[in-house]
């Protein structure tokens, strides 16, 4: 039985890796999830700028799809980040931006946008 793969691009806060895990496993039927870290992802993707890091991000990415058959890729943004302090309109924003961004990779696979409250509940961001 194959199992079933999504990819999160997430920040590297703790509290949220296990909120998101669960989100993705029960609404997107997932057995596995392959967790990219990087501090206030939605940010450095949405700025566009740091082509560094957004390199190795579309290269881990990459991976997970390519091997893993990861087929949903979820942009985070959550409350209280140090990554990315903006408040949760604009953190909105940079996930719709992050995912304009990721689109350009042309990767087979949705993108979605995910948003952590701060009670660590997990909510579609559109």
């Amino acid at each position: 039985m194959n199992k079933k793969f999504a990819t999160a691009i997430n920040c590297i806060d703790g509290r949220v890796q296990l909120p998101v895990i669960d989100w993705l496993k029960k609404e997107a039927q997932i057995d596995y999830v392959d967790m990219i870290t990087e501090p206030g992802p939605n940010k450095v993707l949405s700025e566009n700028k740091d082509r560094v890091v957004i390199e190795s991000i579309k290269k881990r990415v990459g991976i997970s799809i390519e091997r893993r058959n990861s087929r949903l890729i979820a942009i985070v943004g959550h409350f209280d980040c140090l990554g990315n302090p903006s408040n949760k309109d604009i953190q909105l924003q940079d996930i719709k931006n992050a995912i304009e961004v990721v689109k350009t990779w042309e990767l087979d696979a949705k993108i979605i946008g995910l948003w952590v409250d701060e009670n660590f509940n997990v909510n579609p961001s559109d």
